[in-house]
């Protein structure tokens, strides 16, 4: 797994293509190596309220929080970390250079003891399913 869940204001939706950030995203996870395809969950949430400094409406931003089961090497998470957030920011760059806009990511583990799963997804993937 990772869990993606990216929080954005929703005066980006008018900036900036949300659904082609997912994929970005999801590409960008699968060419880490460390997360299975049948694993990756994305999932955007436009916020239609926020506060940013000042207050000025136009302020916008993308939150995006991944959350993975635990267990990987600390150096892999730290390369996915970089790896995700340049292609985020790369995928952004138009919207930050024209605009106040704000990016973060954030990877934390999820205790594997407190996070039981189920899935049927991998026999509906073609292939292996990885």
């Amino acid at each position: 797994m990772p869990h993606f869940h990216i929080d954005y204001s929703a005066n980006l939706e008018e900036r900036l293509e949300i659904a082609d950030l997912l994929i970005v995203l999801r590409d960008a996870a699968m060419e880490t190596g460390i997360f299975p395809l049948a694993g990756i969950r994305i999932r955007a949430t436009a916020s239609d309220h926020w506060l940013i400094a000042d207050g000025n409406p136009d302020h916008a931003f993308v939150d995006i929080s991944i959350r993975l089961r635990a267990g990987r090497a600390a150096e892999a998470k730290k390369q996915a970390t970089e790896h995700i957030f340049a292609a985020a920011e790369a995928f952004c760059a138009e919207v930050m250079a024209t605009s106040s806009f704000m990016l973060s990511l954030e990877l934390r583990d999820i205790d594997p003891e407190l996070s039981p799963k189920a899935s049927s997804i991998r026999k509906y993937l073609p292939g292996d399913g990885k």
